[in-house]
């Protein structure tokens, strides 16, 4: 039942993240246009610093229970940008000096993930 509702708080934060990541992108391409997607580079930024900041001092300082911390940094900032989980992630990685598992994880993310997204451009030409 526990990770039943954890899941639940999980999914609570993911939607708060996804919600404003939406604002702020609105508000950015109210302030500066859609010629340029300023919107998810700020949140992309902003994600990344809160997970960063968020992640050492719930780890270094246990300031907050597992629990807050996974309502907050896979829930809130999971739903504001996966971005900032990835480089946490690969922060991590580089931290423990295991500089090719983490090479592999930055360039595996990046191929890959351009990849998958023209594979599924052309699969949506193709349907």
């Amino acid at each position: 039942m526990r990770v039943f509702i954890l899941t639940l708080w999980v999914g609570f934060g993911g939607f708060l993240g996804t919600i404003m990541r939406y604002w702020i992108s609105l508000g950015m391409y109210a302030v500066l246009g859609e010629t340029f997607p300023y919107g998810t580079l700020l949140v992309n930024f902003s994600g990344c610093y809160f997970v960063g900041l968020l992640g050492s001092l719930f780890v270094e300082r246990l300031l907050v229970g597992q629990d807050v911390r996974q309502f907050i940094l896979i829930g809130i900032l999971g739903g504001f940008t996966t971005f900032s989980t990835f480089t946490y992630e690969a922060l991590q990685l580089l931290k423990e000096k295991d500089f090719l598992l983490g090479g592999l994880y930055v360039g595996g993310h990046y191929f890959f993930c351009l990849l998958f997204v023209w594979l599924g451009s052309l699969t949506a030409r193709a349907i």
